[in-house]
C-alpha cells in the first residue's frame, strides 16, 4: 500500500543547507506525518520552527532513524559516512549531500532534471551531487540530449557560502576591516584545515577544496568525475577550475562545450528555454545575462552569453548561474524527496 504521508529526518538540521531544506519542505507542504530534526551535540537543544511549531532538535546518533522514512543529511561526510547506513538499517531512505558517498558504484548520483530514473535503483542511499556539478548538467542535459557532447572545459566563480557560515562571516568581516583601512586577518578560506589562509574580501581564490596529487583541486576532480556519473558517458572529456569569490549566494560558471554535431544557436536556446528547471537570460543587446544577485533565493539554473565559439565550429560557450544552497544542495534534495514521496 502506497505510503500518504512520511516520516522525515533532517541531519544537520542548524546548519546552512539543513535549514533551507526545513524550509522548503514547509513551503512546498511536503507530505509529512513526523519531522524529526537532528545535528551535532553543540547544537542539540535548538529549537526550530516548522509550520508554526517548535520542533527541538536532537543529537544524530545511531538509533535517531526508527521509524524514519526519509532521511536528509547534509552534516559532512564523515557524519555521513557513520550514520546513513544506521538510517539504512532501520528502513530509511537517505538522500545525502555530502561527497561521501558520491561515486560509489552502488549508490545512484542524481539530478531529477538529468537522470531521475536513477532514484529507484539506489539500495537506501541516494547521492546529491557537488552543488557546482548540479547547475552545470541541469543546462547542459538537452544539448547532450539533442547533438551529444565530447568535451567540457568549465571555470566556477563560487559564492561563500559554499564553505559555510563562518565563510561568509569572515568574508562580511574582512571587507569591514578593508573598508576601514584596517589589517584583514583571515581565518577560514581556502580551506579550513590548513595552516596557510587568504584574504577573500575583494578577493578570487583560485582554490577550493585540497589540492590532489595531479595537481587540481578535490572540488575540480568532483566535477569531473561526477559529470562522467550523471551522464553514465565516461567518453566526455572535462576539465575545471574552480574559484571563490566574494559573492554570498549564487556559484557562477562559465562553460564551454564541444558537441558531437553541429547546432544552431537558436535551437539551443529553445531547447534550453524548454528545459525543466531552467531559465535562458540571454538578451546582450539589453545587458540581459544571468547574474548571482539574481539567482539567490530561487530554484532555478539561470543559462545566458550564448554564443558560437570562434576556435571551433561545433564549439558553443555559456554563462550559467544558480543559488548554490538552493539548486545545488537543498532543492535538489527535497525534489528527489518528492519523487519518492509522489512513487510512494
Amino acid at each position: 500500500m502506497s505510503k500518504t504521508k512520511w516520516n522525515v529526518a533532517v541531519v544537520g538540521a542548524t546548519g546552512a543547507v539543513g535549514e533551507q531544506i526545513i524550509g522548503l519542505l514547509e513551503k512546498r507542504d511536503f507530505p509529512i506525518d513526523k519531522l524529526k530534526l537532528l545535528s551535532s551535540a553543540r547544537s542539540a537543544g535548538t529549537v526550530l520552527r516548522f509550520k508554526g511549531q517548535d520542533i527541538i532538535v536532537e543529537e544524530a546518533g545511531p538509533d535517531s532513524f526508527e521509524g524514519i522514512d526519509i532521511a536528509l543529511f547534509s552534516a559532512g561526510g564523515d557524519v555521513s559516512k557513520v550514520l546513513a547506513p544506521h538510517a539504512v538499517r532501520h528502513g530509511a531512505i537517505c538522500i545525502d549531500n555530502t561527497n561521501a558517498f558520491r561515486m560509489d558504484p552502488d549508490t545512484p548520483l542524481v539530478v531529477p532534471e538529468v537522470n531521475e530514473e536513477k532514484i529507484f535503483e539506489h539500495h537506501g542511499i541516494i547521492a546529491n551531487p557537488n552543488c557546482s556539478t548540479i547547475q552545470m548538467v541541469a543546462a547542459l542535459k538537452p544539448l547532450y540530449d539533442r547533438y551529444g557532447i565530447s568535451r567540457i572545459i568549465v571555470s566556477t566563480y563560487q559564492a561563500v557560502s559554499g564553505a559555510g557560515t563562518k565563510a561568509i562571516n569572515e568574508m562580511l568581516r574582512q571587507s569591514k576591516e578593508v573598508l576601514e583601512g584596517n589589517e584583514v586577518k583571515p581565518d577560514i578560506l581556502p580551506v579550513g584545515s590548513l595552516p596557510v589562509k587568504h584574504q577573500i574580501a575583494f578577493n578570487a581564490i583560485p582554490q577550493i577544496d585540497k589540492f590532489q596529487d595531479n595537481g587540481y583541486t578535490l572540488e575540480e576532480m568532483k566535477m569531473i568525475r561526477e559529470t562522467k556519473k550523471i551522464f553514465g558517458d565516461d567518453s566526455i572529456e572535462v576539465t575545471a577550475t574552480c574559484v571563490r569569490i566574494p559573492v554570498v549566494y549564487g556559484h557562477s560558471e562559465s562553460v564551454y562545450v564541444e558537441l558531437k554535431q553541429d547546432y544552431n544557436l537558436e535551437e539551443v536556446s529553445a531547447l534550453l528555454a524548454k528545459a525543466p528547471g531552467v531559465q535562458v537570460v540571454d538578451d546582450p543587446a539589453n545587458q540581459g545575462y544571468p547574474l548571482a544577485t539574481m539567482a539567490a533565493g530561487k530554484n532555478d539554473v539561470f543559462v545566458g552569453r550564448l554564443r558560437r565559439d570562434l576556435t571551433h565550429e561545433r564549439a558553443l560557450n555559456m554563462w550559467i548561474v544558480s543559488d548554490n544552497l538552493l539548486k545545488g544542495a537543498a532543492w535538489n534534495a527535497v525534489q528527489i524527496a518528492e519523487i519518492i514521496a509522489a512513487k510512494g
